[in-house]
């Protein structure tokens, strides 16, 4: 049962769109669940466990314009056998997008294990099920379970949305189709109290990977999956974002996330240096080491964007600070 006054009609709430005052990211209308968050499910499903290599796992969300190919091919390219595994989520800036499955065979075709981005904002249910039944054909390390920006937020404002489905319903059915179902967790959004227990929620539905967005310290993120594991989620593999800022413009595109924090003095540090791609560069090894560290954290989710044309030189930057991390 949808909840009222949500516009993505979601029945597990709140998502990571909730803005610091607590107002949604569509038209600034109070999030219904900051008052009254939804924290259980009646979903269940066994979670899959992620097939990679052994701690630090280093993810990294891949940059390269909506619908080039080649230009996604060619970012890919330079990754091989450098991340553990590529994110391919929707494009930030973009509505229209490749098909998820099409992504996943271009990285994989270059050598990088695909992690693949679903949202049901575009998509109904039986859609979403087509779309996970192509992902379990081609083989992903694990497919990222979103409940997906409101149309009203892009430059599509004219198409329909769909969320037939929430996050927590899509990672019960990846779950169901034998995938391994990642989710995001944004601990710094209100209704701050309740996010550890959403997330014990969706891994109750079948999630096994939780991927803790951006709160711009090592102690917050120590801090959340202590609370998440109190709250149930006791075998769940945690990653943790590292903002990856290396120009004026990866910094503007990464602050329009909501609920985005970057570690203190990072921006400053970058944009005032003589070399902001360099200087960015180590900020974000500096800072993935300080993750890393954390016993109970098992890798880091490089994670940045930019304007178009300027995705190679962010590609870039996230293949070196992997190498360095490796």
């Amino acid at each position: 049962m949808t909840v009222a006054g949500c516009p993505k009609s979601m029945v597990h709430g709140p998502c990571g769109g909730v803005r610091f005052d607590g107002s949604c990211e569509v038209g600034g209308l109070p999030c219904p669940f900051v008052p009254a968050p939804v924290t259980t499910t009646t979903l269940a499903a066994v979670p899959v466990p992620l097939s990679l290599p052994a701690r630090p796992v280093v993810l990294a969300d891949i940059p390269a314009p909506a619908l080039d190919v080649d230009a996604l091919r060619r970012a890919a390219a330079g990754w091989a056998g450098v991340v553990d595994a590529a994110l391919t989520g929707d494009h930030g800036g973009e509505r229209v997008q490749l098909p998820p499955v099409l992504r996943a065979q271009v990285l994989a075709a270059e050598g990088v294990v695909p992690w693949v981005g679903l949202n049901c904002r575009d998509r109904n249910r039986v859609a979403l099920e087509g779309e996970l039944a192509g992902l379990a054909a081609v083989g992903v390390a694990a497919v990222h379970c979103v409940t997906g920006d409101h149309t009203s937020t892009g430059h599509r404002p004219d198409a329909m949305p769909v969320f037939d489905l929430d996050s927590t319903q899509l990672a019960s059915l990846a779950a169901r189709a034998g995938l391994t179902a990642s989710v995001a967790a944004t601990p710094l959004s209100p209704p701050t109290a309740a996010r550890p227990s959403r997330l014990a929620a969706k891994v109750a539905a079948g999630a096994s990977v939780c991927i803790v967005n951006h709160t711009g310290s090592a102690e917050v993120v120590a801090e959340f999956v202590a609370a998440a594991r109190a709250a149930g989620a006791v075998d769940t593999l945690f990653l943790a974002c590292v903002p990856v800022v290396v120009s004026p413009a990866s910094a503007a595109s990464l602050q329009g996330f909501a609920g985005m924090v970057t570690p203190a003095g990072l921006l400053d540090r970058v944009l005032t240096a003589d070399d902001p791609w360099s200087t960015g560069v180590a900020e974000a090894v500096t800072f993935a080491e300080s993750i890393l560290a954390l016993p109970d954290v098992a890798g880091i989710d490089l994670s940045g964007v930019t304007i178009p044309g300027e995705e190679p030189t962010l590609a870039a930057a996230m293949a070196e600070i992997a190498r360095r991390l490796r």
